[in-house]
């Protein structure tokens, strides 16, 4: 989807036509917007196509007649009825004249600027555009940051009386999402660094202190991230061992009432068996009372093998 706008007098508005200090947004683009683009404003196909491919790197790509900056947005995909959250590359193309994004779906990063909603921003000041932009993605970092960590606790509580592999694993995909997470703010905080000496894109004074503020909320991103990921990364071990923990338990009771049942089946396997006339039978086998006694004695065994086996530190 090819949507383009142009500041008028402090408010944004939508164009039909490419014109000067415009900013064409290419969202999921078709193949035919791509050409379109690439035809009216000079700049090369292959650039436009880069952030759709998943595995592009972050990276500031300067040539003749524009600048191309890539770097790494978060994303929400929803699976099996929840939220997982994944990073996508995000390309801004300056050209003398007007701005281009381009992004493989339809960010939430960008609507506040369609709608209007970012103070300060213009599309003719294309350094500060590009700050603001990435400010709003370190900030979308933090909050989706600040949703895991929401999320893990939830998955806490869960894991106190669970013996399941479901939540472990949505753990383990937290702590995937967090690595993904830290390593695209890592490529990002490169690329801000290398803007930061780029000359060919004009500088306003007021830049400087929206700069720093993108650097600093992109290293408290990173900071929260490794620290979520020690976090997680401790707490599936610590959950691991406790689900292991409940297993033997459930084995060791298993293990006593197999022990326990033992005694009276050798007693009754052995009362099972045949005897000849004239030889020395079992005990109790002449007398009415028998049976009774057996099995009466056969309980009273298991009991104190079971007593023994509770307070075994064998089984404890």
């Amino acid at each position: 989807m090819l949507k383009m706008f142009k500041t008028v007098e402090g408010q944004v508005e939508s164009i039909e036509q490419p014109q000067e200090d415009c900013w064409l947004c290419l969202c999921q683009p078709t193949d035919v917007e791509l050409a379109t683009v690439s035809q009216e404003t000079g700049v090369d196909l292959a650039d436009l196509r880069a952030p759709l491919d998943d595995e592009e790197r972050s990276r500031v790509d300067v040539e003749d007649d524009y600048t191309m900056i890539i770097v790494d947005i978060p994303t929400v995909e929803e699976r099996s009825g929840r939220d997982w959250y994944e990073t996508i590359p995000f390309s801004i193309i300056v050209t003398e004249n007007m701005i281009i994004t381009v992004c493989m779906q339809d960010t939430p990063i960008l609507h506040p600027f369609m709608e209007g909603k970012i103070r300060g921003f213009n599309t003719f000041m294309r350094s500060r555009f590009i700050l603001q932009m990435l400010y709003r993605n370190a900030t979308t970092y933090l909050r989706y940051l600040r949703i895991i960590d929401r999320e893990s606790d939830k998955l806490e509580l869960k894991l106190r009386h669970s013996m399941q592999n479901r939540e472990i694993l949505m753990l383990l995909e937290l702590s995937k999402t967090l690595v993904y997470f830290t390593t695209s703010l890592k490529s990002n905080e490169i690329v801000m660094e290398k803007l930061n000496t780029l000359s060919r894109i004009k500088q306003y004074e007021e830049d400087a202190d929206l700069l720093e503020d993108v650097i600093t909320e992109n290293k408290q991103a990173i900071e929260m991230a490794n620290i979520y990921s020690q976090v997680l990364a401790n707490m599936t071990d610590a959950f691991a061992s406790i689900v292991s923990n409940n297993l033997n338990n459930v084995m060791r009771i298993f293990t006593i009432i197999s022990i326990t049942l033992a005694v009276p089946t050798l007693i009754f396997s052995m009362y099972g068996m045949n005897f000849q006339d004239g030889m020395l039978g079992m005990p109790f086998s002449d007398s009415p009372w028998g049976f009774v006694i057996v099995v009466v004695s056969s309980m009273v065994l298991a009991g104190v093998v079971t007593w023994f086996l509770t307070r075994s530190r064998l089984f404890k």
